[in-house]
């Protein structure tokens, strides 16, 4: 059986029928005044997963997060979490925890007084905070900082510090709220892996907001792109890059070429699509597709060929055109071709040798190609 992408682990509740959803958002629709931030969204989360909500600001991805931990009740609709309605139940009485950008620290406090404040709140004896904020501090590396206060810290310290204080409670659930805006560049890329092995360690459920992608397609197990309060896609990070669901997500997620045509003919699955150049484009997988229906081929920069030479397969699935502009980046070359329809075409390629073979610059007439499986029929 094929995959689309690597396989990160196993762990896949969502594709098992008798596996029942963790947390389950139904209907759930928030108004504010004349404004909908969540439009009858219906959405299910499962148990020990790392679950990401994806979109641009003013989504909605928020205010979601904040109906689960109950800062903000739905206008209409339920929230379960393990079968349970929320609605009704105060913040301080749900099984789950939030953990802000802002990190919200104690400044007088110190690092270990700031991650056995909850527990103190909760009325647990002493020897069990003791234990339990020891079991943190070594859990998130702070051992020696135990004394230090937050203005002490680096910024990477100081949200491990957040991290710590969050799921010594032991939630059920926790909700990261953009965890990592507040790091820079390299910090960010390490933070993430650290919380990945942070929740499989303590197999709680994450749910994390986030407007980056990267940060996303790093963590999570599944991912929500969504878009004007709802949700437009629902999967793994493979699928969402490989088989985006629409236009929509395809070219909000990484960088994507839209070539828009019409579906000529049909057989089994396979598809060629005729663009308004005349370039004839063969698809394997078409999905629904059907002759006669307008649609756009949606294919990723890495997956195009780029050639001063026609490809030896013939003129199916190549286009000619000009390098309109390029860039090296070292790793990659990165080519933008403008076709002789006048589209654009991003691709790249991989530098694997320090020498090319087929130098291409600027004004240089090329050819553009990619495999019958290399991209997506999208029907809306």
């Amino acid at each position: 059986m094929k995959s689309l992408g690597s396989i990160r682990r196993s762990f896949a509740p969502w594709n098992d029928p008798q596996a029942r959803p963790y947390i389950s958002f139904q209907n759930v629709t928030k108004r504010f005044a004349d404004f909908t931030a969540v439009n009858n969204l219906s959405l299910d989360i499962y148990e020990r997963e790392f679950f990401a909500l994806l979109g641009a600001s003013g989504c909605g991805k928020s205010t979601l997060l904040r109906m689960l931990a109950g800062f903000e009740t739905p206008t209409s609709g339920r929230i379960l979490l393990d079968g349970q309605d929320l609605s009704g139940i105060p913040p301080y009485k749900r099984p789950v925890n939030m953990m802000f950008q802002s990190y919200a620290l104690f400044p007088h406090m110190t690092v270990e007084a700031n991650i056995a404040f909850g527990l103190k709140q909760d009325g647990m004896p002493k020897a069990a905070i003791a234990e339990r904020v020891a079991e943190m501090l070594k859990l998130a590396r702070l051992e020696q900082f135990a004394k230090r206060k937050p203005h002490q810290l680096s910024g990477g310290q100081r949200q491990r510090v957040a991290l710590a204080r969050s799921v010594a409670k032991r939630p059920k659930v926790l909700l990261l709220d953009e965890p990592l805006g507040a790091l820079d560049k390299k910090l960010r890329e390490a933070t993430q892996f650290e919380l990945m092995d942070l929740q499989q360690d303590l197999g709680l459920t994450f749910v994390v907001v986030t407007h980056d992608q990267e940060e996303a397609m790093t963590m999570a197990d599944r991912i929500a792109i969504m878009d004007k309060g709802q949700v437009m896609q629902v999967a793994t990070p493979a699928e969402i890059y490989e088989a985006p669901a629409s236009r929509f997500v395809a070219d909000f997620v990484g960088s994507v070429n839209l070539l828009e045509g019409k579906v000529a003919s049909r057989t089994g699955n396979s598809v060629v699509i005729s663009g308004g150049s005349g370039a004839q484009i063969s698809v394997e997988n078409a999905g629904e597709a059907a002759p006669g229906a307008e649609v756009a081929f949606a294919i990723r920069p890495e997956k195009i060929r780029v050639s001063s030479k026609p490809p030896a397969e013939g003129h199916l699935n190549a286009m000619q055109g000009e390098v309109w502009d390029l860039a090296y980046l070292g790793d990659m070359t990165v080519y933008h071709i403008k076709l002789d329809d006048g589209q654009v075409v991003k691709a790249s390629a991989l530098n694997s040798a320090r020498i090319s073979d087929d130098p291409l610059t600027w004004s240089d007439r090329a050819w553009i190609s990619f495999a019958p499986d290399a991209g997506v029929v999208l029907t809306r």
